[in-house]
Order: structure tokens, then sequence, then C-alpha cells
């Protein structure tokens, strides 16, 4: 039965490999003692010389399960610790990471001895691989791969030169062994657990930091997981151990708070993850608050930043580890470090990644809304003025939350805020015909914060500013030429991608990427690439103003003061709908029956009903269009707005309007409220 056991934990298979372990597992639980020795020499065969690397590997898993067991004898444990360093440095990485797990099987039953005796074999490992420029290529087909891509890099049109992809391939190319090493020494930690706290020293220390300061981002991220193993061993159980003297966390805390808090930033997702790891285990390993407080400068404004990253996994996990660190008293944290949360803030606004840029500007929008006013009014005016640069941003979704941040300033520090104005209504009433929907929904509210703050002296430039692009919409073209009207400028998604999906020239022979991963980097200001092709921005065409000004009534006709203002426009909306001479008209319908029920719940029934009838053909020809979202869109709009005014009420508007448009009021039996 052992035979054929481990024939299968030998396998070419990998399937077959996993089953074998599993059943190499049981078969231990169920032997004597006595028995184990003669497993052990079975295992021990796997490792001549002349055998394949599958059976090097299903020896060294063995060997862990046998260690682990914790009836394995002792001269079987010092030959896998020899057959363990020997494996470190295999072609295969397979057998690299196994011979890594053994060697932290050993630790778990022997303690810090294991890595004590083979402590100059690892971290000579680690740092023989740290440098590219000192590996031996260790094949002739590993060697012809590498030069096959750099040669793919240096003739990619994005790159200027062979400098360029050199770093490109450094950046982001596999490391040989060192991750291997790097994990390791990770399992060495994870198995000696508190009991390796006397094995931290300055020279453990440096190669790891070195390992964070590397170029290749694969290099740090998996640094930053070993930190997070290292970090962890601070904690013995709930036992308080004596900070200076046992902890080395602590110890040596500021090293690794400065190490976090690089990671934290780092313009990688993945590597920006693995510190967000690192970072909670730090915390959590500190037994006392004065303990952590050491560190919350540091950390608590990247920490902060991070909840609004546009990764999902990163800002996931940074929301929890925000719970779990703060317990509720995340407020008053922000508020303690107030100074340098803003500091950092402002410089994340300046950060060449542009996903940083676009969640700073939504923490900015927090700590106007969240925050006592009394700890942000002092940098107020050195926020605006972050928030004013990145409103002029090549990316479009840092423009929309420049443009939420500034509203939400407007409205809580309307003194502060208002020699900012006359640099901020340009830039409202820009976002506001922007070419994505959702930047002009956004500048729309922001404008009515603006309204509802400077309330009269505001009311008339907005009015105007309204009207103008309702009635501006009779000047749209009929048609728009494929790219004559285009220039270079950030990324426009729904314009660009509907112009240039099937165009067969721009997508043929084509140098392809790894989502942005080789991509040349969206740097602030550049005309760059990442995932997105941001080099063709479309500009603004009449509709698009009054499709933003559609956005901007509904949010008006909140405001009491602007409601029989905001009823006298309803002519010139219902007027603008009625022109259908241009390709876009039905996405301009789309907006108007999503926003009509809206408007309609906001003015009431005594302002919205005598201009009823005015918006039926515009409805009704929307359910009957070919674009599916407008269809949709106008039938809802009818079922909402027979949930406000009454079924019958309508029903009767309907047919003393048009008879003919019954029935297609019949086929909306759903009514939905308000």
């Amino acid at each position: 039965m052992a035979d054929q056991i481990i024939r299968e934990l030998c396998s070419s298979q990998k399937l077959e490999r996993d089953r074998g372990f599993h059943s190499f597992v049981k078969h231990i639980d169920s032997l004597e003692s006595e028995d184990v020795n003669s497993l052990e020499q079975d295992v021990s065969k796997l490792f001549i010389e002349d055998s394949s690397w599958e059976k090097k590997h299903g020896g060294l898993m063995a060997a862990k399960a046998l260690l682990t067991c914790g009836k394995s004898s002792d001269d079987f444990a010092v030959d896998m610790r020899s057959q363990a360093l020997k494996y470190l440095d295999n072609n295969e990485f397979r057998v690299r990471i196994a011979a890594g797990e053994t060697l932290g099987a050993l630790c778990k039953i022997v303690g810090p001895a294991v890595y004590e005796n083979s402590k100059s074999a690892i971290l000579e490992g680690i740092r023989s691989n740290l440098e590219r420029e000192r590996l031996s290529v260790s094949s002739q087909q590993e060697q012809e791969e590498t030069e096959k891509l750099m040669e793919k890099l240096s003739s990619s049109p994005a790159r200027k030169s062979s400098v360029d992809a050199e770093q490109i391939f450094h950046d982001t190319a596999g490391w040989k062994s060192l991750e291997t090493w790097m994990k390791c020494l990770q399992s060495i930690v994870d198995n000696c657990g508190h009991l390796f706290n006397d094995c931290v020293d300055q020279e453990l220390l440096n190669l790891i930091f070195q390992a964070l300061d590397h170029t290749n981002r694969f290099v740090r991220e998996t640094g930053y997981y070993v930190c997070a193993s290292l970090v962890s061993i601070g904690v013995k159980g709930k036992e308080t151990l004596s900070l200076e003297e046992e902890n080395a966390v602590y110890r040596h805390g500021d090293q690794f708070a400065k190490y976090m808090a690089k990671g934290l930033a780092d313009n990688w997702s993945q590597v920006r993850l693995a510190s967000s790891v690192a970072t909670r285990k730090f915390l959590q390993s500190l037994p006392t608050e004065e303990a952590k407080a050491k560190f919350y400068p540091t950390l608590i404004p990247r920490m902060c930043l991070n909840r609004y990253y546009v990764a999902e996994g990163v800002r996931i996990y940074s929301q929890d580890t925000w719970r779990m660190v703060t317990d509720g008293d995340g407020k008053h944290l922000v508020e303690k470090y107030i100074d340098y949360v803003v500091s950092y803030y402002i410089e994340a606004t300046g950060a060449d990644n542009h996903a940083v840029r676009e969640a700073a500007c939504a923490c900015i929008a927090e700590l106007g809304s969240k925050i006592d006013r009394k700890f942000v009014r002092p940098f107020v005016p050195q926020l605006l003025e972050a928030l004013l640069i990145c409103f002029n941003d090549d990316s479009w979704p840092v423009r929309d939350a420049a443009c939420v941040a500034c509203g939400n300033f407007v409205l809580c520090f309307p003194e502060e805020s208002r020699s900012s104005m006359p640099a901020l209504y340009p830039l409202f009433y820009s976002n506001l015909q922007d070419n994505i929907p959702s930047v002009r929904q956004g500048a729309a509210l922001a404008i009515a914060n603006v309204a509802q703050v400077y309330g009269q002296e505001s009311h008339e430039e907005i009015l105007k500013k309204v009207k103008e692009g309702i009635e501006g919409i009779k000047n749209q073209p009929e048609t728009t030429e494929k790219y004559s009207d285009l220039d270079k400028g950030p990324a426009t998604y729904s314009v660009v991608k509907k112009l240039r999906d099937n165009d067969m020239d721009l997508h043929t022979d084509k140098q392809m990427y790894s989502c942005g991963s080789l991509a040349p980097k969206m740097l602030r200001g550049s005309r760059g690439g990442g995932c997105m092709d941001h080099q063709f921005r479309k500009p603004s065409e009449p509709w698009e103003l009054a499709d933003g000004c559609i956005h901007l009534i509904a949010e008006l006709s909140h405001n009491p003061e602007l409601i029989p203002t905001v009823s006298d426009l309803l002519p010139s909306l219902a007027k603008s709908a009625s022109l259908h001479h241009y390709n876009h008209h039905v996405n301009y319908l789309e907006t108007l029956c999503k926003q009509l029920p809206n408007i309609a719940k906001n003015l009431g029934k005594r302002y919205f009903k005598p201009h009823l009838e005015e918006f039926f053909d515009s409805i009704f020809y929307s359910i009957t269009c070919d674009n599916a979202l407008t269809a949709s869109a106008a039938s809802q709009c009818l079922n909402r707005l027979s949930g406000f005014l009454g079924p019958s009420i309508l029903r009767g508007r309907v047919e003393q309007y048009n008879p003919r448009y019954m029935e297609m009021l019949n086929a909306n039996q759903f009514i939905a409220p308000l």
C-alpha cells in the first residue's frame, strides 16, 4: 500500500500528487513507530541524484508530512535538513517551495535551532539572488526566453529606447529563485512563532528591507509577506511581553513602520495589498494602545487613503483593517493626527499613479464631510489648492473626484471657499459638459451645493448657464465624423470606445499588454497607457452640456428657494427633448426619463402638473425607440409618474392629450412609487 501511495506522490500529474499526499498523511496516522522507520527509508531513496523533479518533490512533501506527525527519528530530521537545503536552489520552482516548507516543518518540532544552523545558507541564498546582474542564466532555454522578451519590449512603439524596455523587464519579470528563498524564510518564521524573537537581528532586517526597496514588484510583494510573518512573532498568546527586551517587532518598530508606509503607497496594487497585510499584523502584534500610537503618525494617513483605493482587494482589506485597528475610534484618530493626514493627502494628489490621485480626492472630500470642522478649517486653503490642480487632471476619474470634493468643501466651508469660486465656476461648468456621464452628474451635485450655500448671489449665474445649455442643443450637429474632432487627452470610455471598438485597423497586429503590467504608466500630465486608451479626448458637444443641465435641474429642484424658477425651465427642457436630429438624442432622452420623476417629486404637484403634457411626446417616443436603455428608462418613468400623480390622473391626462398613447400606457401595468 505504501508503495502505491509513494508512486502517486511522485506522479507527473498534479491531481495524483495531491491525492497521494493526502493518502500519505492518512497512512502515517495508522502506523506504529517501527513502521515509520521503514517508511523513512523509502522516502530517503527518492533523493538519488538522477531522479526526476517529481520524485524529489514527492520526497520533500513526504518528509514534511513525516516531520509534522511527530513520529520521525532524529537521524531522519538531520538528513531532511541537508536535503532541503540542497534543493532550495533547484531549477524546478515546485521543488524549491517544497524544500522551504520542509525546513519550516523542522522548525515546528525543533525550534529556531534549525534556522541558526541554516542561517548562513538561507541569507546567502537571498543575498545572492537580489541582484539580477549577479545571476548566471541556468539554461540556454531560459537565456533565449529572456532575450526574446527584451527584444519584444524594445520593439514596442510605446518604448522610446532599450533602456525603457530594460527597466520594464526588471520591474515585472520573474526573479529566478529569490522568491522561493524568501518563502523558505517565511515558512521558518511562521513555524518558529514567538520563539523567533531572539533570531531577529539587524543583518536579517537589512536583507529583508533590501528586498522591500527592490525594483521588481514581485520581489517587493514577497518581501512584505515575509514581513507580515516576521511582525507576527511579537504575539505570544495573550501574554504581555517586555516591549524593549523581548518583543523584537517593537524594538525595531521604527524601521518596520517606515517600510510599511512605503509599501502602503506602492505603485503596484499587489505590493500595496501585501504591505496592508503586514501593517495589520504589525499593529495587532503590539500589546498596548500606547505602543501602537508611536507609529500612528506614519501609518494612519496611508491606511486611511487605501480605504478608497481603486483596487477592490486593497480597498476592502484596508476598510476591514481600519475597523479592527481603530475599534470604532477612527474619526478621533484622524482628528488627533490631522497634520499628518492632510500633509499626506496633499502629497498623494501629486502622485504619478492616477488611482492614488483619485483616492486622495475622495479622502479630502471625506475630511470635509465627516471630520469636525474645527480640525479641518485651518487646512482648507491648502486642500482646495490641491483639488484645483486635480480638477485639470488627465484622468477623468480624478477630475470627477476633485469636483465632488470641491462641492463638499464649498458646502462645509463656504466662507473659506469663497475666494476660490472665480476659479471653481469654470471648472464646474467644464465637468458639467464632460464626455463621461458620471462626471456630469458629479458636477451637477457640486454646483447644487454652491447654489445652496451662496444663495441668491450664485443663482443668477447658475440658472443662466442651465438655460444656455438646454437651449444650445439646437446647435448640435446632426452627425460627427469618425475621429476628426478627437484631441489627444485622457480616455473617454463611453465615446471613444463606441467609436473605435470595431475599427479593425486599430486592433490588428498591435502590441498586447497584460492589464497595464507592461504598458507605459499613466503619469500626471503624461500621454501614456495603463489599462485604458487615453490617447484621445473628444471635445464636448452641445447635447452633453444639455445632458449635464438635466442632472443640474434635478439637483436644484431640491432647493426650496429655486422651485418656482426651476419649474419655469421645464418648457425649455421639454422643447430640447423634442429635437431628434442628432445621433445621441436617445442618450439625452434616457437621462430625461430617469430624472423627470425626481424633478416632479422635488417640485411637487403644484409646480409640475402644468407642464406634464409637454413631456408626453418625448416619453412615448422613447418607449418605441430601438435603444433598449432609453426604452426601459421611459417605461420606468411612466410607472414612477403614475405612482406620484395617481394612475387615474395620469391616464386621464394622457388620453386627453393623445388617445393613441393609451395602448403603450396600458402596457406599463406596474406602478412604482417615487
